[in-house]
């Protein structure tokens, strides 16, 4: 992941209002090595043009937070990448959370995230379930000194040495059969949290 920070606002987004609930959009595979570029201005215009409000990006691997009526993940997540294979002529994975849903995922954490390099601890964003991965099924000591806990549809990973040269990191950014899955760590996913928080803290009234 880069480390430029990007806390836009889309010109045209909307101040959150009644009728419209938080959601995270993380995108997998952009930005990398100068290749599937997408700017966050134009993820911004974009998700403004599907009619989302108080559109705000963080970082340029592909991590947004904005407002919309409450709807299907899944459904924002296909318009959103279809949207953006229109505009760029690429597909980029899309996975869209309700931030309830991110913030419940932040409170499963294993690891004492306070405690560690946020660097260094990251969370797999899974479509479907953890269970399904054929890491599932693997010897976690195969990984060692590298650590990994299954979630729900997120696998949490502890890399004490980093992700450099990891044998767990390089099976973690493959591509699951089925889905999308996306890598993210502690640092953006606590920075994601602060923007949801903004947009509405926990515990408000919808």
């Amino acid at each position: 992941m880069t480390s430029r920070r990007d806390t836009g606002q889309a010109p045209a987004g909307e101040r959150h209002g009644s009728g419209r609930v938080p959601y995270v959009a993380l995108l997998r595979g952009i930005n990398v090595g100068g290749n599937r570029k997408l700017p966050m201005a134009q993820l911004r215009e974009i998700l403004a043009g599907l009619g989302h409000g108080t559109v705000r990006t963080y970082v340029q691997s592909g991590n947004a937070v904005f407002t919309a009526p409450p709807a299907e993940p899944g459904e924002l997540a296909g318009a959103l990448a279809g949207a953006i294979e229109k505009r760029f002529g690429f597909t980029a994975g899309t996975l869209v959370l309700t931030g309830e849903e991110l913030r419940a995922t932040a409170a499963r954490c294993p690891f004492p995230a306070e405690q560690l390099d946020p660097a260094r601890l990251a969370v797999l964003f899974l479509h479907g379930p953890a269970a399904r991965l054929p890491l599932a099924s693997a010897d976690p000591a195969a990984y060692a000194p590298d650590e990994f806990r299954l979630g729900e549809r997120e696998v949490f990973a502890w890399f004490p040495g980093g992700m450099g040269r990891s044998k767990l990191g390089e099976v973690l950014s493959r591509q699951p059969a089925e889905g999308v899955a996306t890598l993210r760590n502690w640092r953006t996913v606590s920075r994601l949290l602060e923007l949801l928080d903004e947009l509405e803290p926990p515990g408000r009234p919808g």
